[in-house]
This record gives C-alpha cells, structure tokens and sequence, in this order.
C-alpha cells in the first residue's frame, strides 16, 4: 500500500510525494525522493492517505528510502555547496543588472540539478544567467520565480496576534483576495491595518470573510436611524463580533452602546451615503490598498 507525504526540502519548497507504507516514516523524518531524472532530499511535513488504485501515479514523485546517517551526511555537504552556488548567483545577478532577488538555491541529492528561487516584480528574461550559472557550476540549472507570499511562507516569521504565520503554518494554498473582504469585516482600509508581513493583503481576511458575512446579515448599518431605549438616535459604529452597535443620540448628542437587539431600525434609508459621495469615498482609497491586492 501506498501513502501520500507532504515533502519539504531544505529551500522551504514543498511538494507531494508517494511511498510504500513499510518504509515507516514518520513527521520530520528525512528520507530521498526519486523526481523526474534526479534524487532529492526532504524532510516528512504530513502523511497523508492511502493512493486511490485509479489514481495516476506516473507524475508523483516516490520516495525511496528513509534517510541513513551516510545520507545526512551527503546533504550536508550539499547544503555547503548550495551555499556557494547562491553567492556565484548573485554576482552574475548584480553583473548582469537583471531585477530579480534572489532568495536561496537547492542542490538536487545526486548532484544533478540546482533549483533557485528569486522574486521579481515583473517578468525577467534570464536566459543568458542560466548559460552562466551552467557554466559556472557545471550543472544543470532551474531558476524558479516565486510570489511575494511564498517567500514570507519560506522566511516565517510572527503575525500581529502572536502567533506564527499562517502561510507558514498551516495554509497551504494562496486564495485570492480582494479590499471588498476588509469591508465587510468593518476593518480600516489602513495599508499597515490590512496587510501582512509580505505586503499583501493579510490571509485571514479570506477564511474569516465568509463568517462575517454571515454575522452581517442581522446587522443594522451604519447611519441608519434607530430607536433604544435611551431615546431615538443613528448608528455610528458597530461590532460584528460581539453583534453591538453604537447609537448617537439625537437629543443629548451622547454615544450609547447597545446589543443589535435592543434597537429598532426606523429609517433605514435617511442617512445612507450617496451614490456619488460612495464613488468619491471609493476614489479616495490610497494606491498603497490596490497595491495589496496584487
């Protein structure tokens, strides 16, 4: 019987991996994978389920063995030479002028592949690095670009509410992800307030999205008129958390705060935003949000 393995490799790249059962592997074990034409070393993130019988199989890298000790050994020779290969990239990179950051390189088990990661805003025609790179290190060379969010998944780091990245932890796909989400969550559109570490637009604001609307639904909104207990008045702020809403009154001019179900929406419309004054608010976001979205 075969499982599936989530496999990552010393550069942070991760990919699935088949493998017998007997080879009792187990979370952060290392073990050497055969991949297309060459081995490549990886250590055991996740064991996954048994293969369907139907499933195609000739794609999936498989694992060969479990790491012996003369096994560690050779990749940590490799892990020395990926070392020097990265700074022997990053001279023909500065030689060359091309605008790419380079972020690691991986030396294959056998010696016959080096992959390196770089980001870059744009499209890099680096085909003449590669000539280089293969002359210099005599070897065969991928160069592999990668998103902004990937890197701060291989990097990691802590987020705002202490705990570990997401992208790190445990997302393992990148949704896309849009201003509309901080809206509806009733969050600043403060670049600092919805980005992430890596510049973009932060991950929770997908898997959290589709709760927020639904507490949303029962919602009054901001600027309609209501009536409390404490007079009649309009909401001016709310929580959809804990389903609170804010009332200036009209009498007094105080702010109360009430739960949604002490208040009675009277004209919900009154107050509400123009459609042109919606438009202008919407000009006005800054460049630095739609640069989040990318």
């Amino acid at each position: 019987m075969e499982l599936v393995y989530n496999i990552q490799l010393d550069s942070g790249a991760k990919y699935k991996a088949r493998g017998p059962d007997n080879l009792n592997l187990r979370v952060d074990d290392w073990c050497v994978i055969r991949k297309d034409f060459y081995l490549d070393y990886g250590k055991v993130l996740e064991i996954g389920g048994e293969i369907p019988q139907d499933a195609n199989k000739s794609d999936m890298p498989r694992i060969q063995r479990k790491a012996s000790v003369f096994d560690q050994s050779k990749a940590n020779e490799n892990g020395m030479r990926s070392k020097s290969a990265f700074r022997t990239a990053i001279q023909l990179v500065e030689k060359n002028k091309l605008p790419m950051k380079l972020l690691n390189a991986h030396y294959s088990f056998d010696g016959k592949l080096i992959v390196i990661q770089f980001t870059a805003d744009g499209r890099v025609d680096f085909r003449e690095l590669v000539k280089q790179l293969s002359q210099a290190l005599a070897t065969r060379i991928e160069l592999r670009q990668i998103g902004v969010r990937d890197e701060t998944a291989i990097h990691g780091g802590i987020a705002v509410c202490g705990r570990a990245l997401c992208c790190c932890s445990f997302l393992k796909e990148f949704s896309s992800i849009n201003v509309r989400m901080a809206k509806d969550q009733d969050l600043s559109l403060t670049p600092s307030t919805i980005s992430g570490l890596c510049g973009r637009l932060k991950c929770c604001l997908k898997y959290e999205h589709d709760g927020y609307l639904e507490l949303e639904k029962s919602m009054p909104r901001r600027g309609d008129v209501c009536e409390c207990k404490e007079g009649r008045g309009r909401i001016v702020d709310r929580n959809l958390l804990t389903q609170r809403v804010v009332v200036n009154l009209e009498d007094t001019g105080r702010c109360v705060a009430c739960a949604k179900d002490e208040v009675t929406v009277t004209y919900p419309e009154k107050y509400k935003i123009s459609a042109h004054q919606n438009r202008e608010a919407e000009e006005a976001i800054s460049e630095d949000v739609k640069r989040l979205e990318g």
